[in-house]
């Protein structure tokens, strides 16, 4: 059964959405990632936690060079952040996991901000690898 890549993302970012509406801001990173992945689980998700990502350059081979947050139906990626604001290197931090895992999608969330909607400038930020949502009919 192929998976709808999405329907997960949508799946996530809800899960997200309501955490941060119950804690609200304030919390360490790790805490998030925790009650993150077993809300996507509650959910019906299967997620991995602090899933290794191997990089190889010229015969070199570091196993476990990076660490993505949440790795959920083996597909999306999910970096989580508590700041206060975003830099852009975070969103480069998720294309660099997606292109070494050969990923499609990834969400980079920060449950630092006040508000958490699906913008660049608030809570949830997509990041795509070569990859374009469906037109939705």
């Amino acid at each position: 059964m192929a998976i709808d890549i999405e329907i997960v993302a949508r799946t996530a970012i809800d899960c997200g959405y309501h955490l941060h509406k119950d804690l609200e801001p304030g919390l360490l990173e790790g805490v998030y990632e925790i009650l993150m992945a077993q809300a996507l689980r509650d959910a019906g998700l299967h997620v991995a936690r602090q899933v290794p990502v191997p990089i190889e350059y010229k015969g070199v081979t570091i196993d476990k060079a990076f660490r993505i947050d949440l790795l959920v139906e083996n597909h999306l990626v999910i970096e989580l952040k508590s700041v206060e604001r975003m830099a852009p290197i975070h969103g480069k931090q998720v294309l660099t996991y997606l292109r070494l895992m050969k990923l499609p999608l990834g969400l980079l969330i920060n449950f630092g901000q006040e508000m958490f909607r699906e913008m660049f400038r608030d809570g949830v930020k997509r990041v795509a690898n070569d990859y374009y949502a469906p037109s939705r009919q």
